[in-house]
């Protein structure tokens, strides 16, 4: 049984012991066994280190791992300490994994491995290796360190040759493209998916990995590289991430989603045919996800509902009254008089 699901069995929290999410922590281990217990959860969810903690005494640690099939995240929160990965322990185990690590709120990382070197801050991510040695200091700021790391084994990564060793221990983007993309998919993927049945697993899991190889092979510079279904993947990624963020705008339509990612509406219409919804039916569906959120909210019950449709793109109250009708079965003014 692996080490994660054992401890959550003797964990007072049961709730973390179920599904695709499983959590520990180290309260529920005797104080003289936790720093050895956390070596040998690390070793298994992320890969055989040393480690060394001026608190080792009285450690503290934290693990959230999401089970997806190919390519598993964890979040880590732990007392500062210092782990590096020796040529003998590659040896005698190496999965032939890359890691993306990204740095959580308040946290720093120094990160060595090949020639590169990385000092990352709260909300940067870097690419490691579990077959090159590597040294990692998380830097003690007097408070919980904190990071995530997402599982790229070899197998899955379109990238051939090895070529994303050349960016081992360097910092890559968060700010643009798939690593903007990429942020928010690790810190919200454990609450995304601990309903999810095995098939949308799979699909969520396939999402990652496609955002993380666009952002490496980005930096390689060899996207045209990629496999087309990669490339079209990380594309309805952006695509959607564009239309939640500006579903406020009434001037939202395919025309000038597909303008803006410079492809032709055809295209756009091409990318959507494998998901549920065509593009304005998504559009649609999600402007009124967020009318309904309102109108249910009682910070915002003194907000008159056409000001609600507007906030959310609707021009006009009895269109938005007739498509909130045709979606939910009542008028909008019932919604919020039942709550």
């Amino acid at each position: 049984m692996p080490i994660l699901e054992d401890t959550a069995e003797r964990s007072s929290k049961p709730a973390g012991s179920t599904g695709p999410v499983v959590t520990v922590d180290t309260d529920s281990i005797p104080v003289p066994d936790r720093f050895g217990w956390w070596k040998d959860m690390a070793g298994q969810a992320i890969m055989p280190v040393s480690l060394r903690s001026p608190y080792a005494s009285d450690f503290k640690g934290r693990a959230e791992t999401v089970q997806l099939p190919h390519s598993p995240s964890g979040t880590f929160t732990y007392s500062p300490m210092s782990a590096w990965r020796s040529p003998v322990q590659i040896r005698r185990q190496d999965p032939e994994d890359y890691f993306l690590v990204l740095v959580g709120g308040g946290s720093s990382i120094r990160l060595e491995q090949g020639r590169g070197i990385a000092c990352l801050e709260a909300g940067e991510m870097a690419l490691f290796s579990t077959s090159h040695p590597l040294a990692v200091e998380f830097v003690d700021k007097g408070r919980p360190c904190q990071s995530t790391q997402f599982r790229l084994p070899r197998t899955v990564l379109p990238l051939a040759g090895g070529r994303a060793d050349g960016l081992l221990a360097e910092p890559l983007s968060t700010r643009s493209g798939s690593g903007a993309l990429l942020v928010p998919y690790l810190k919200g993927l454990a609450d995304a998916v601990r309903d999810c049945g095995p098939a949308e697993l799979a699909r969520i899991g396939a999402i990652g990995v496609d955002l993380a190889a666009s952002l490496l092979a980005a930096h390689l510079g060899d996207e045209d590289g990629l496999p087309v279904e990669t490339r079209q993947a990380a594309l309805l990624a952006r695509i959607n991430a564009f239309i939640d963020h500006n579903l406020p705008d009434p001037e939202l339509r395919p025309a000038a989603v597909a303008a803006h990612h410079h492809i032709s509406v055809r295209t756009l219409h091409q990318l959507f045919r494998s998901e549920p919804e065509s593009v304005s039916a998504t559009i649609r569906r999600r402007r009124l996800e967020h009318c309904r959120a309102d109108l249910t909210d009682p910070g915002l019950r003194r907000l008159p509902i056409g000001e609600i449709a507007a906030r959310w793109g609707f021009r006009h109250p009895a269109d938005f009254s007739r498509t909130f009708r045709h979606a939910y079965g009542v008028p909008p003014s019932e919604i919020r008089v039942n709550r």
